[in-house]
């Protein structure tokens, strides 16, 4: 299963940069495969594994801040494995073969 989500402080003013690192630190040091971009970080494995991950995220910007809003969204596929990488690079081959 892949889990995309993000995790803002609130109560906290603009900067919330800080906190997000500490959800992302707590996701790269699980050692699951993880990719983050501007908006949500993707994190991959099975379920409890994951859903440990992602609520040990909330928690460490739990701990600095008020309060915390958390947006997610799963992809439960069975048996998919690589899916970070495999989903993105079939979109690439299909964009590929419009340019070729």
């Amino acid at each position: 299963m892949i889990v995309a989500f993000s995790v803002t402080p609130l109560g906290v003013g603009e900067d919330v940069g800080e906190y997000v690192a500490d959800a992302v630190r707590v996701v790269r040091e699980s050692g699951l495969p993880n990719r983050t971009d501007a908006m949500f970080t993707s994190v991959e494995g099975e379920w409890d594994e994951v859903m440990d991950v992602v609520r040990r995220a909330v928690a460490a910007v739990e701990a600095r801040a008020p309060r915390v809003s958390v947006v997610l969204k799963a992809d439960i596929r069975p048996g998919v494995e690589n899916g970070l990488t495999s989903k993105v690079e079939t979109v690439e081959r299909h964009l590929a073969q419009d340019a070729g």
